[in-house]
C-alpha cells in the first residue's frame, strides 16, 4: 500500500498528462447498454428489466462499486431533538440511527428538515454531507458530527458549507431534506483504519480490510447508508417516502447514482459534478482517469477496479451503463463550466447515450443531443444543466433539481 506522500506524488505525475482540450478528445465508439452479454440487443422494457439490467448491475457490483452490505440484525432510531425553525415554517429533527450486529454497534446522526404547513405529506431529498451536520447550517444547537478514523472532528467551524444546504429554501419549496455526514458511515480516508471505523466493522470485525475491499467499497457503503436513512424516514408521518429523491455532489454524486441504481425507492436521482466514476464517460479521455481515481482514492471502489488502470480507451462498458440503471426513473445531471476535471461535456453525453434505455419505456430521456450553453436548464426524464462557476453545489443547482422533481411529485411552494 502506498504512503500518503507516495500516493500524492503519483497522482501529481498522472495529473500532468490529463487532457483538457476538446480538440484532443479521440473519436471512440461508446458501447451501447442495450447489447446483452450474449451479443443480442434488448428491444423492449421487459427484456431490459429482466435480462440486461441485472447483467449491468451485476457487473458494477463485481467490478466497480462492490456488494451491498446486508441489513443489520437490528436497526433503531432515536429522536434526539425536535424544534420549530425558520419562524415556525419548518420542523428540524436530529435522529440517531444505530445498527447492531452480533454484539457490535455503529451509530450515525441524521439531520432532517420538514415543512410544517404543507397541505399533505411532503416528498423528501436525502443526501450525504462532507464536513458534518453542523457544517451545513449556522444554527448553533445542531449537534457536531463527522469524525476521522482517530475520532477527531473533521470540521471545527460551524456553517462552512451552508451554501450547499439551503434548508430554509428547500422546505419553502415543499420538500423535506435529510442529511448525514458520510465520514460517520465510512471515513473517507485510504488505509486500514478507515475500514475498521466504518459500519463494515460490525458485520466483519475479524476480516482484514484488504480482503473486505475485494467485495466492498466506500461508495457502496455510503450508498447503503442512504437507503438506511430512507428506512428510518418511512416512519415520519409528515414525509411521503414514496416520493423520495437522492442527491449528491462530487464523489457523493457517484454515490447517489449507485444508491439510485440499487434502491428503486429513489424516484429522482441527482448527480452533481460527479465526474469520472459518476456520470462522465471514461472513453473521452478528458479530465480525471481511472488510474488517478484508483491511485488517489483506492477505497472508493473495489480492489478489482484497478484492472482497468490505463485502459480507459479499451473499455467494453462506459458510464452510460451506470446511468441507464436509473431508467425509467428521473435522473438529473449537473455540471459546472470551470470543473474540467469532471468533464462537463462527458457528463452530458453520459445522459445522451443512456437515453436509449429510457426510450424502451416510451420516454425520451435527455431532451437534447447538443451540449447546452452555460446556465441553460434542460428538463426531461433526464435533466441537465451546466452552471457557470466552479466545482460546487449551490442554490442555482438545487433550483433546477427541485423544479424537475416538483413536476414529477406534483409539488407547489408552501
Amino acid at each position: 500500500m502506498l504512503s500518503d506522500a507516495q500516493r500524492n506524488e503519483k497522482v501529481a505525475k498522472l495529473a500532468e498528462k490529463v487532457n483538457y482540450k476538446e480538440s484532443a478528445v479521440p473519436e471512440r465508439e461508446i458501447p451501447s447498454a442495450l447489447v446483452a452479454n450474449n451479443g443480442s440487443t434488448v428491444t423492449n422494457a421487459w427484456e431490459w428489466m429482466n435480462v440486461r439490467r441485472p447483467e449491468i448491475l451485476d457487473f458494477y457490483t463485481r467490478e466497480v462499486y462492490g456488494e451491498t452490505l446486508p441489513r443489520p440484525e437490528e436497526m433503531s432510531s432515536e429522536e434526539v431533538s425536535c424544534r420549530d425553525v425558520f419562524n415556525g415554517r419548518a420542523i428540524r429533527k436530529e435522529i440517531k440511527i444505530t445498527f447492531r450486529q452480533g454484539g457490535f454497534s455503529h451509530s450515525i446522526m441524521m439531520l432532517v428538515y420538514i415543512p410544517r404547513n404543507a397541505p399533505e405529506r411532503v416528498p423528501v431529498f436525502l443526501g450525504l454531507n462532507f464536513r458534518g451536520n453542523h457544517a451545513c447550517t449556522d444554527e448553533i444547537d445542531v449537534l457536531e458530527s463527522g469524525r476521522d478514523p482517530e475520532g477527531n472532528l473533521i470540521e471545527p467551524v460551524r456553517g462552512v458549507q451552508k451554501e450547499r444546504w439551503e434548508f430554509e429554501k428547500v422546505t419553502a419549496r415543499g420538500f423535506a431534506v435529510a442529511t448525514c455526514c458520510y465520514h460517520d458511515i465510512f471515513p473517507d480516508f485510504p488505509g486500514e483504519s478507515a475500514w475498521k471505523k466504518s459500519v463494515c466493522s460490525i458485520f466483519f470485525p475479524d476480516t482484514p480490510p484488504a480482503k473486505l475491499n475485494e467485495r466492498y467499497s466506500a461508495i457502496g457503503v455510503w450508498a447503503w447508508g442512504l437507503s438506511r436513512m430512507l428506512d428510518v424516514l418511512e416512519g415520519e408521518k409528515l414525509i411521503d417516502c414514496r416520493r423520495a429523491g437522492v442527491v449528491g455532489h462530487s464523489r457523493l454524486g457517484k454515490t447517489a447514482l449507485w444508491a439510485g441504481a440499487n434502491d428503486r425507492r429513489f424516484k429522482v436521482v441527482v448527480s452533481n459534478d460527479s465526474g469520472h466514476g459518476g456520470a462522465a464517460l471514461f472513453k473521452r479521455n478528458f479530465g480525471e482517469t481511472i488510474e488517478i481515481l484508483n491511485t488517489a482514492f483506492p477505497h472508493w471502489f473495489v480492489a478489482g477496479f484497478e484492472k482497468y488502470n490505463g485502459k480507459d480507451a479499451d473499455l467494453e462498458f462506459d458510464q452510460n451503463f451506470l446511468l441507464s440503471l436509473i431508467a425509467p426513473g428521473a435522473l438529473c445531471i449537473g455540471s459546472a463550466t470551470e470543473d474540467l476535471w469532471a468533464d462537463p461535456k462527458g457528463e452530458f453525453l453520459g445522459g445522451v447515450y443512456a437515453s436509449e434505455v429510457w426510450r424502451l419505456f416510451g420516454a425520451k430521456g435527455m431532451p437534447v443531443t447538443e451540449h447546452p450553453q452555460p446556465d441553460v436548464n434542460v428538463t426531461g426524464e433526464i435533466s441537465y444543466h451546466m452552471r457557470t462557476g466552479k466545482h460546487n453545489i449551490l442554490w442555482q443547482d438545487w433550483e433546477h433539481y427541485l423544479d424537475a422533481a416538483g413536476k414529477i411529485f406534483s409539488v407547489t411552494n408552501i
